[in-house]
């Protein structure tokens, strides 16, 4: 009879081994949905991330090579940055067109507009009253 109730110990430690087993394992799926949940929410980018996309769009929009950024704000909608092309090369370098374009970028930092907003030569400085 003692070979029956180790038996039975045996076949309880078994069972009470197996539930907690299965409480472990639903433990660990909620938790991987819970961060497949989070993970499916959108990140924002970072603004590094932002200001090198817009120049990049930009850039494969107008054909013009970004130069510098000027201006970069956050704003409700997205982001707004003023970034400064070079429209016309010419010798010397100091005679090229620049330009500044106002671009507008949505909060994903995907380029939702742009337009130029001034026009100079490289090697002239702005009016003083601007």
């Amino acid at each position: 009879m003692s070979n029956t109730k180790n038996t039975s110990e045996s076949q309880g430690s078994q069972q009470s081994s197996q539930k907690s087993s299965q409480t472990s394992q639903a433990s660990r799926s909620s938790q991987k949905s819970e961060t497949s949940q989070e993970s499916r929410e959108p990140r924002r980018p970072k603004p590094m991330e932002v200001l090198r996309e817009a120049r990049t769009q930009l850039a494969e929009l107008t054909g013009m090579t970004a130069e510098s950024v000027s201006s970069f704000e956050q704003t409700e909608e997205g982001w707004a940055l003023e970034i400064e092309v070079l429209e016309l090369e010419r010798v010397p370098d100091t005679m090229s067109l620049m330009a500044s374009y106002q671009v507008e970028l949505d909060s994903d930092g995907q380029l939702t507009g742009y337009r130029r907003v001034r026009r100079y030569e490289r090697g002239r400085s702005d009016a003083r009253g601007r």
